[in-house]
């Protein structure tokens, strides 16, 4: 499969926002992608395509050195393929390109599959944030990559 990755654009909002709605039990509400896209100077928004269609998603943000994973997922119709593991390789790239020198997320201590993509990155875990998902008080795995040289 050819995977092509490249820059969030508005235009791609309704499958974005699509594939955040199949995956998360607390999607983003439209305007926050919106905001991501047109308003916040850090935001760093990026999809996987396969012929025309969005197929993965990533939504980071480059804080001083660091570039945050704020969100990141991929359709259903294809987890297990590897667009999100080259899409989030991708961005972290691009991130060291800029300046970036670590990564750090939030992820559901139940999500063992991106927990697993994570670690395999060189991501560990850091801590907890407690009830942190309102949906079912689950808590937030917080994970770092301490440098970027990959």
């Amino acid at each position: 499969m050819s995977y092509i990755i490249r820059k969030m654009t508005l235009d791609d909002l309704e499958q974005v926002i699509a594939i955040d709605q199949a995956s998360f039990g607390l999607p983003w509400p439209v305007r926050s992608f919106q905001f991501e896209l047109t308003d916040n100077p850090a935001s760093r928004c990026w999809v996987t395509e396969v012929d025309g269609r969005v197929i993965a998603m990533l939504v980071a943000w480059f804080i001083v050195d660091e570039i945050h994973v704020a969100t990141l997922a991929t359709h259903p119709e294809f987890r297990g393929q590897g667009a999100g593991r080259k899409l989030l390789l991708h961005v972290l790239r691009s991130a060291k390109e800029e300046g970036a020198v670590k990564s750090f997320l939030e992820v559901r201590e139940s999500n063992i599959v991106a927990i697993n993509m994570y670690r395999s990155f060189g991501f560990v875990e850091d801590g907890r944030r407690a009830d942190y998902y309102k949906d079912n008080g689950e808590d937030a795995i917080l994970m770092s990559l301490a440098s970027l040289s990959r």
